[in-house]
């Protein structure tokens, strides 16, 4: 590679390339240096083996002044745009309602659908801003956006519609995830079965057609659709060349897990249920499973999902926000991991890993979550001693900068100049 090609070097960083072996997963360098050319990684490594002139060729240099280099978090997991919140609900589960109990009496995923449809595209836009705008300032470079809140084929369009527009507005790199069948709404009530025909019929192939979808999730759980039902929704999927996810073993162990690794699932996702054949099932075909901490908190549930299992069987685990108005109103990946390692006992590497390199699994992606030549450039830079401080401290924000696919906002790169002088 000639150095003279490097459109930014950053030097004098300490890198997590998150390639690493047992003794270190997160790969860590010391004293590092890493090129980009055209927005992807074009040379990592010790600074000590720098191709001789770089620095002085280099377009853009950058003096990460010691910080730590990651890539950007990846959030594989929300449901950012929607319509209203339920902090109403809130209020009710402290006063003893359960999450289901709330749901079969109108609430939950319902409410939500009722103030989404209200709101036309661009509402439904500037309403997800600030959660947007929260995650993204953690380090946030990708994040997977659901529909789920229409349940009707044009709201549920416009909610996808919504989510590609967010990357107009943000830093962020948005997949989007066709969820139809989140809930029974109230006009197929007592028809669960007409409903899930309406979403393989029309919802699905619409939104395909669009090019509105990177997946197909749907929720496998006794206040939402059958195996069955769900069954039938993955093989639409299959039939459009689409990947599935799944909610799953959330509430119940509905085998749900089982049924996504037959369908060969990106992820399957919450799991505290999860039954031993479910975590072999995902071994076998590879799926990540997605550690949701916020819904478990925010739920007060004492289900917790298999770590240690997940680790006997090698299934990748990744952390997510969940980000919604109900269950998980969270709008911090690095608050999710420092959940995950207090609640679940998961350890600093695994949470860091978690939300870098098996998040972008969780979505598909073999392009970023490391730091690795080829890959993009989605970098986020922490003034922090030790990575583990980034789930040991909640409430911190020790991001300095991100960079998506090797580009930094104007404003953000005025302030990094005035900061390194």
């Amino acid at each position: 590679m000639n150095p003279a090609n490097y459109d930014i070097l950053i030097v004098n960083a300490r890198l997590a390339t998150m390639m690493g072996g047992d003794d270190d997963p997160l790969g860590r360098i010391e004293d590092g240096a890493l090129g980009i050319v055209q927005g992807k990684i074009a040379w990592q490594g010790p600074y000590q083996d720098l191709p001789e002139g770089a620095e002085t060729h280099a377009k853009r240099l950058i003096d990460a002044g010691s910080a730590w280099l990651t890539p950007g978090l990846v959030d594989c997991h929300t449901h950012i745009v929607h319509g209203g919140d339920r902090a109403d609900e809130f209020n009710m589960r402290l006063n003893g309602a359960s999450y289901e109990q709330i749901s079969r009496n109108g609430g939950g995923i319902v409410s939500t659908v009722t103030a989404t449809r209200e709101a036309d595209e661009d509402d439904l836009l500037v309403q997800a801003f600030p959660r947007v705008d929260a995650l993204t300032a953690d380090g946030v470079t990708t994040m997977e956006i659901k529909s789920g809140y229409g349940l009707e084929t044009e709201v549920e369009l416009r909610m996808l519609r919504a989510a590609r527009r967010i990357a107009e507005f943000f830093p962020v790199d948005v997949r989007t995830s066709f969820l139809g069948a989140h809930a029974v709404p109230p006009e197929f009530e007592g028809n669960p079965d007409g409903y899930i025909d309406l979403v393989c019929s029309d919802m699905l192939p619409r939104a395909a057609s669009e090019g509105l979808v990177d997946a197909v999730d749907a929720f496998c759980e006794g206040i939402a659709f059958t195996p069955d039902q769900i069954r039938r929704v993955f093989e639409t999927a299959k039939g459009l060349n689409l990947p599935v996810k799944l909610h799953a073993e959330q509430l119940s162990d509905l085998k749900g897990a089982v049924l996504a690794a037959e369908f060969s699932a990106l992820s399957v996702d919450h799991l505290e249920y999860v039954g031993p054949d479910g975590v072999d099932a995902m071994a076998r075909a590879g799926s990540v499973a997605v550690i949701l901490p916020g819904a478990y908190y925010y739920l007060n549930e004492t289900q917790k999902p298999p770590v240690q299992a997940f680790r006997d069987a090698g299934v990748p685990m990744a952390v997510a926000t969940d980000c919604n108005p109900g269950s998980s109103p969270l709008t911090s990946l690095v608050a999710a991991m420092n959940m995950a390692c207090v609640l679940f006992r998961m350890t600093p590497d695994e949470v860091m890993l978690g939300a870098t390199r098996y998040g972008a699994k969780a979505l598909g992606l073999s392009d970023r979550g490391v730091l690795a030549e080829g890959m993009r450039a989605d970098l986020a830079c922490w003034l922090v001693d030790d990575l583990a401080e980034l789930p040991y401290v909640m409430g911190a924000r020790p991001l300095r900068w991100s960079m998506l696919a090797g580009s930094m906002r104007e404003e953000e790169w005025e302030d990094w100049d005035e900061w390194d002088e």
